[in-house]
């Protein structure tokens, strides 16, 4: 039964949190709100929303799992490079925007930094949770100011919120409140239930966080970013990946710390520095190559495996 509330809630989350994004910019396209805005701010914490659930749940649990909330923002964030831009460049070639890339490699650097010593003092707590969101609203309002002088970028981001949702006020409305509540309640199945397989097998919280909870909440950024290859839209793959990272190590425990301190557990701090050299890895081939062919995208998927082996 606990496996069958894992899947379900696996589920829930990722169907949720794209029926979310998906309302949301539907009611934003009828408030008339600036097509570029509804890209940078609603889809940003739209895609992060399961990650903030599955965090935010996991500190209020009795007793309250921290290393679920730590370790899913650390294994999404490797989960994003390695597995979703992996299995994206293998599929077809990702390509990198030269003007977002000098833009969001520099934020995408000092989120991981400020997450690597939010993480390193040992407890996140109201003030460093203020600065990693400090940071956050800062880069969203870079980037807005920054793409709102480039008209080609308007355009493109006009189109794709008028793909993204066509209906009605009252139905956009009644699809962001079904996303929410699936968000939420398959958050709950999620967290709940991976407390208790780790603690049935006697497995770290903080692996279960690294491992399923990462990759389930990963599974928007892989089906967005996978979707987009198959269309052949391959520059918009790597810009989801490096954004969501940067959301998640800013907004995320930003967020949780905001609503209580957030203990960092000891076995976590492997995957931090995995995560630090991968981010360097990604930014490495965006800066040297200009994208990634799919011999890269296997070699990231084959990191992956062999990091998941090793947690396990």
């Amino acid at each position: 039964m606990i496996y069958i509330s894992f899947i379900i809630g696996l589920f829930l989350l990722a169907f949720g949190g794209d029926t979310l994004v998906k309302g949301a910019v539907g009611l934003a396209n009828k408030m008339n709100l600036s097509p570029l805005l509804i890209g940078i701010v609603l889809v940003g914490f739209g895609t992060s929303t399961p990650e903030l659930m599955a965090s935010i749940l996991a500190v209020f649990q009795n007793p309250p799992a921290p290393g679920i909330a730590v370790g899913n923002v650390i294994g999404s964030n490797i989960a994003n490079i390695l597995l979703v831009l992996g299995l994206t460049a293998a599929i077809s070639p990702v390509f990198v925007d030269k003007k977002a890339f000098a833009r969001d490699s520099l934020f995408l650097i000092l989120s991981t930094v400020a997450l690597c010593i939010a993480v390193q003092i040992g407890t996140i707590n109201f003030f460093a949770g203020f600065v990693l969101d400090a940071l956050l609203v800062f880069y969203v309002c870079y980037s807005y100011y920054s793409e709102r002088k480039n008209k080609k970028a308007q355009k493109e981001a006009k189109k794709e919120n008028e793909e993204a949702f066509k209906g009605s006020a009252l139905k956009a409305f009644v699809i962001t409140v079904l996303g929410i509540t699936m968000t939420m309640f398959g958050a709950k199945l999620l967290v709940d239930s991976a407390v208790k397989i780790a603690r049935n097998f006697g497995i770290s919280e903080s692996i279960i966080g690294l491992t399923l909870v990462a990759i389930g909440t990963s599974l928007p950024e892989l089906a967005t970013s996978v979707m987009a290859s198959i269309r052949k839209q391959n520059a918009v793959a790597f810009g989801n990946v490096v954004g969501s990272n940067i959301y998640n190590a800013l907004f995320i425990l930003g967020t949780v710390a905001l609503l209580t301190p957030i203990r960092i557990p000891n076995d976590i701090t492997a995957s931090l520095v995995i995560m630090a050299c991968v981010t360097s890895l990604l930014i490495l081939c965006g800066a040297i190559y200009k994208k990634i062919v799919p011999f890269m995208g296997f070699l990231f998927l084959s990191l992956y495996v062999g990091y998941i082996l090793c947690l396990t």
